[in-house]
């Protein structure tokens, strides 16, 4: 069983993005307008979401989440509480304003699940 493109579709809907079907994987990418800037430039922030790897149901499913600093311990919290395993938690940038933190979740479940777990987390960002 492969990632089709309807179902990168549909797991891009239950997200709040949109989604890029290539070589039976799904990239998701959804937007986030956190006004931030990198040396005083304006830049753009998202979250990245990718959905691989489909046999029996369940694929490998790994997210790259643009937060706040203050939004970290939250959305950790919850994603813990979700079942999300937390692999990483990064900055990017030295001149950035706010502070962005990059925290990377990922699964092996479901991908229909795992977009609405994450989701469920997501919808409590500000945009």
């Amino acid at each position: 069983m492969a990632v089709t493109k309807s179902l990168c579709l549909r797991l891009a809907k239950i997200l709040g993005g949109t989604g890029q079907h290539q070589n039976d994987e799904c990239s998701i990418t959804v937007k986030r307008n956190l006004n931030a800037k990198i040396l005083g430039k304006k830049y753009d922030t998202e979250h990245e979401i990718v959905i691989q790897s489909l046999k029996n149901g369940k694929s490998l499913n790994t997210g790259e989440i643009t937060l706040l600093q203050r939004e970290v311990q939250q959305f950790l919290k919850e994603a813990v509480k979700v079942g999300l395993k937390v692999s990483a938690v990064h900055n990017h940038w030295l001149f950035d304003s706010p502070r962005l933190m990059y925290v990377h979740v990922e699964s092996v479940e479901n991908p229909i699940v795992f977009a609405e777990k994450l989701a469920s987390i997501l919808k409590r960002l500000k945009p």
